[in-house]
């Protein structure tokens, strides 16, 4: 009764925010800049319009521009320059009190065709990455319905990606495991940006990286360039935008699962700018509510600094807190049961970096000087909370980063990096003797280890433009890990891309990708010393070809070859590329953590093809994404039985787009289709056998959200809200089962039905 209490108070106050007529006033001013693509040189001169109006200006001397007194409304801005291909950007909002913030970096126009029009290019084309990419604005991942304005959530829309479970961020890239994707915020890397995170993967339940400070994002699925090591299955990139410079400005938000606070504005000058922002969950208040047995909590801290020193020199401070609480109540039998088939994990992480650019002749340099910091606290108990398992283990990295990008001539450009990573790793785990459902008694348990690490990289990347139609990518990595037997590792890399036509083009990569092992595996077991960095042999093709200025459609298919990957000698069916999903512990035999003896010779492979077609948003004011991938992936383990992986989802689907109604209203859906991933059935008595492991599939998932959005203008500041509704139809998506020991039967787990959320936020 209570979960329907919190339900129909949040549709009586959507019925009194969306009903309420107020006056509308003020006008908004758009500043940005206008460089190369390549150099990051300033492009002098550049035309930006508003398109499908009168109003335009031109960049100054330092490629910047600004726009005052505009209407408040979403628009479309297009810059120009001769000798570079035009680009527009969509979803440009100009609001009362906010400063719109747009930058441009454009490439050189490779070629005319006699008798076409040159159109300005909605989608950018990255030099250095032809192959499986898509780059996305703040307003295109606010907007997305289910999405709770979270980076990651809105990139499940996109071919190739699974989501391993409902309510997770668990990123499942053409068939690796979760473990295999790179995160990058302001060029800085950070293991993983989700409250709640798994050791030694990537994934939780939510993003701590304000969508409200984020510029644009670049997410490539594979066949990534030389420039990104140590990871296997995707790159994503995070730009932050810099704080506005004529005021100080801030928000007040209150959304489906936080609240916060955010504030920016100059600093010492115009030359200097800040933002900073706060949030906390309210998650706490409506579990209480709904009567769970256990209750998240989380807080986060986000704060930039950027410095303009002269024309040439830039420095940039970032850092980044995350704070998360999981609390039990343990009142009664029944909470205590409940509690004792969740693994909690209490953490706090940072990361924290000073970044120096200097721009020079035909190029620039990059330093950089980080360190991430992860305090693991989790923790299990029976029923009678005796410790299933306790594991305090911090994970700290400090990271010494330098780039230089030089153009050596109109035709060609090379890329050169090296990074220096000193690691700290403490582990103080309790694991008494565990059984597993198939029956395996696990050796570790207890374990105190502490071990410093060292991992070196370099890379070169040349691109070279034989031809006007032709671009080519040759890259080199080599990467050194110490705390390993085989420690050093050459990975070759290739990309081309051939323009048929002016809006037709053939892409093609390969290369060879290596991933070392997890801190955590490596001090389990001293013969896990013996493991070798994971290998991954990757091939993709396909091509793009625009149906018109604001549409493109992909196709691309791919093929990974996966060799070295660790797989356990206790239990010989388990390969480690089936765990790092879901929040781990006893439902899935703490298999992630990989405590036991591992060696290096799990095999595997996966395969797909993907279809794509994006729609921007224009001045035709609908937009939205249709994507549809076959796939499969399969792994051998040490009996040598090919299996479906543990993520493998054959078939998915997904279409997500909205209607720009006016300037004041919004609507967007999703709907969204998967095959069932692989589990392996129960026995009659909660045992599992390892014949039966992964034999059978889960049922297909089917979902339909729905999202209204509107704004009000003012004299000075814009209020915004909407209402977000997840699963409308109310499907019951199995996501998992597992064995309810009291009632001796299977225990369903399914994602939450319907769910309906709103947010409210001020901005000035």
């Amino acid at each position: 009764m209570k979960l329907y209490k919190i339900l129909i108070t949040l549709i009586f106050l959507c019925q009194i925010v969306y009903s309420q007529p107020l006056p509308e006033q003020g006008k908004g001013s758009i500043s940005g800049s206008v460089v190369d693509i390549v150099t990051k040189q300033p492009l002098i001169g550049a035309n930006i319009i508003i398109v499908g109006t009168t109003i335009g200006t031109a960049t100054d001397i330092n490629g910047l521009f600004r726009l005052e007194n505009i209407e408040p409304n979403t628009y479309l801005l297009r810059a120009s320059v001769i000798g570079y291909q035009s680009q527009t950007k969509t979803d440009v909002v100009v609001a009362p009190g906010r400063l719109a913030q747009v930058f441009f970096e454009l490439n050189t126009q490779a070629i005319e065709f006699e008798g076409v029009v040159v159109t300005s290019d909605f989608f950018r084309k990255d030099p250095f990455e032809v192959n499986s990419i898509r780059s996305f604005s703040f307003e295109e991942i606010r907007r997305s319905p289910g999405g709770f304005e979270d980076v990651v959530r809105a990139l499940s829309v996109l071919p190739g990606v699974a989501q391993a479970d409902a309510g997770r961020n668990d990123l499942i890239v053409r068939g690796g495991a979760p473990s295999e994707n790179l995160y990058l915020v302001d060029g800085i890397e950070v293991p993983n940006i989700n409250h709640f995170g798994t050791q030694g993967a990537t994934g939780g339940p939510l993003s701590f990286i304000n969508l409200d400070f984020v510029g644009e994002t670049s997410f490539s699925t594979g066949g990534f360039s030389s420039l990104y090591g140590d990871k296997l299955s995707s790159v994503l990139t995070i730009d932050l935008r810099d704080g506005r410079n004529d005021r100080l400005g801030g928000k007040a938000t209150i959304s489906a699962s936080q609240f916060g606070l955010n504030a920016e504005g100059p600093l010492l000058s115009e030359n200097s700018s800040f933002l900073f922002s706060a949030r906390r969950s309210y998650l706490d208040f409506i579990f209480k509510a709904a009567g769970f047995s256990f209750v998240p909590e989380y807080y986060d801290v986000l704060t930039k600094a950027d410095f303009k020193i002269d024309n040439k020199n830039s420095l940039s401070f970032l850092f980044i807190g995350a704070f998360g609480n999981v609390k039990f109540f343990n009142d009664d039998e029944e909470q205590r049961f409940d509690n004792s088939r969740i693994l909690g994990t209490d953490q706090l992480q940072y990361v924290t970096g000073l970044s120096y650019r200097r721009l020079i002749n035909n190029g620039f340099y990059n330093i950089s000087l980080s360190r991430n910091f992860t305090d693991f606290d989790s923790r299990q108990r029976d029923i009678n909370l005796n410790p299933l398992f306790t594991n305090r283990s911090k994970e700290e990295e400090n990271n010494l980063r330098a780039d230089l990008v030089y153009q050596i001539s109109n035709k060609s450009e090379i890329n050169l990096g090296a990074t220096a990573k000193l690691i700290e790793f403490d582990a103080d785990i309790l694991f008494p003797t565990f059984i597993t459902s198939f029956g395996d008694s696990l050796p570790v348990t207890s374990l105190n280890e502490s071990e410093n690490f060292l991992k070196l990289g370099s890379y070169v990347n040349f691109n070279y433009r034989p031809l006007s139609r032709l671009t080519t990518n040759f890259g080199l990595r080599l990467d050194y890990f110490d705390a390993i037997n085989t420690k050093t590792y050459l990975s070759p890399r290739f990309s081309t891309s051939y323009r048929l036509t002016e809006i037709t083009n053939l892409n093609f990569s390969t290369g060879i990708y290596y991933q070392s092992p997890s801190y955590i595996w490596l001090i389990a077991d001293s013969r896990n010393k013996n493991l070798k960095s994971v290998k991954v042999d990757q091939y993709v093709l396909g091509f793009d070809h625009r149906l018109n200025e604001d549409a493109l459609l992909k196709v691309e298919g791919f093929y990974k070859d996966y060799t070295n990957y660790p797989a356990s000698i206790v239990r010989p069916y388990l390969v480690l590329a089936n765990t790092g999903a879901g929040f781990a512990g006893s439902d899935d035999n703490y298999s992630a953590f990989g405590l036991e003896p591992l060696v290096s010779d799990g095999f595997g492979n996966a395969r797909g093809v993907e279809l794509s077609i994006q729609k921007k948003l224009s001045q035709t004011p609908y937009y939205g994404i249709l994507s549809l991938t076959y796939s499969e992936a399969e792994f051998t383990a040490l009996d040598g039985i090919k299996r479906p992986g543990s993520y493998d989802q054959n078939w998915i689907f997904n279409l997500s787009g909205g209607y720009k109604i006016d300037k004041h209203w919004e609507v967007s859906t999703k709907f969204r289709f998967a095959s069932g991933k692989p589990y392996t059935p129960f026995n009659s008595d909660g045992t599992q056998n390892i014949a039966d492991y992964n034999t059978r599939r889960l049922k297909s998932l089917h979902s339909l959200d729905l999202r209204i959005d509107k704004r009000w203008f003012f004299t000075g500041w814009t209020l915004i809200t909407y209402l977000d509704v997840q699963n409308v139809y109310n499907r019951n998506n199995l996501s998992a089962i597992r064995w309810d020991p009291r009632e001796q039967k299977v225990d369903e787990s399914s994602s939450i039905g319907i769910l309906p959320s709103i947010g409210i936020s001020a901005e000035f």
